[in-house]
């Protein structure tokens, strides 16, 4: 099924789109602390706190678009607060490990480049899947006359995308090649989230 018909899908219940909003916060907010943990002690570049920052800033700000929908409601990240709660929890990480095993038993990297390699293919595959997500979803909220808006994500997803083609080509000498590696890890855990996502979706709304 498409992303867009999906998307439709949660849009038409304030609730259910609530808790869409809500599983894209705490996504946002997990890429920003997993930043945070790839950071060196010492050696902190001004792109990565910006990075950090700003995808903490994607997960208040989506925080505070639930308001909208649902007052008062859906303030953690507690399962019964997300849609398809343990394939959103686990997507990121399970990314993380994915691409950590490929580059040491794979590419044999030394154990001590390692998270940071990691944190570059894994940021570049999760900005590469939300400039394709969130422009869609622009698109349905658009078309349905919400008041809800994702535009500002929009134009720093895409900036976050270009720095991570730059620092992958800074430090890979073939990052393209490991980039379509890594491509082809997110997709299948991307299709497995949308699957979980969609039978929750479609379930409720013929119950």
């Amino acid at each position: 099924m498409e992303l867009k018909t999906i998307l439709s899908e949660i849009v038409k219940d304030e609730v259910m789109h609530a808790k869409w909003l809500n599983t894209l916060s705490m996504m946002e907010n997990a890429g920003s602390r997993k930043i945070s943990a790839c950071e060196h002690k010492t050696d902190v570049s001004v792109s990565i706190l910006k990075h950090a920052a700003e995808e903490a800033r994607h997960a208040y700000f989506l925080k505070t678009q639930i308001k909208k929908l649902a007052p008062g409601k859906f303030d953690t990240y507690r399962l019964k607060h997300l849609i398809a709660p343990m394939s959103s929890y686990q997507y990121l990480d399970r990314l993380d490990f994915q691409i950590s095993k490929y580059l040491k038993e794979e590419i044999q990297m030394p154990e001590d480049q390692i998270r940071y390699a990691s944190y570059l293919l894994t940021t570049y595959a999760i900005e590469e899947r939300a400039d394709l997500l969130y422009p869609v979803y622009d698109e349905v909220l658009n078309e349905s006359g919400s008041n809800i808006t994702v535009r500002l994500i929009i134009a720093e997803e895409i900036g976050h995308l270009e720095e991570m083609n730059r620092q992958m080509a800074e430090f890979f000498s073939d990052w393209k090649t490991k980039a379509a590696h890594v491509k082809c890890l997110e997709t299948l855990l991307y299709d497995v989230w949308m699957k979980k996502i969609q039978e929750e979706v479609f379930i409720k709304a013929t119950a």
